[in-house]
């Protein structure tokens, strides 16, 4: 699981192991390692109405809606987001890039736009 954290949004990106076990599990948590300290983020599908973000004790946690979870992770949905507030999230499937790059994204969703830039 990737974080992106841009100004005032999170924008977490799965890829399709992480989807899966989200859909049996119902949790994903990943941390990074600072040395003296280490952030936690978490995706968890819950009871909450919308998508909704906390931070306590360096832990980033997402909650995603159970309704939300199950449809994201049994079909081609990309993603889901909430904008309604000061604080922007989004959670998405992991494309694998179009140009080459020196991470592995052989667990990631192809990417809609390579099959058409072939078509052309």
């Amino acid at each position: 699981m990737k974080i992106r954290i841009r100004g005032n949004s999170v924008r977490y990106r799965l890829t399709q192991s992480e989807v899966e076990q989200l859909r049996i599990e119902g949790v994903i948590t990943e941390q990074t390692d600072f040395g003296n300290k280490t952030l936690t983020y978490i995706l968890r599908a819950s009871d909450t109405p919308e998508l909704k973000a906390t931070y306590h004790n360096d832990i980033i946690t997402l909650l995603m809606p159970q309704a939300q979870a199950d449809e994201w992770t049994n079909t081609d949905r990309i993603g889901f987001e909430n904008t309604e507030g000061k604080l922007l999230l989004y959670v998405e499937k992991d494309f694998k890039c179009l140009e080459n790059v020196a991470e592995d994204q052989s667990d990631n969703y192809p990417n809609p736009l390579a099959t058409q830039s072939h078509e052309h």
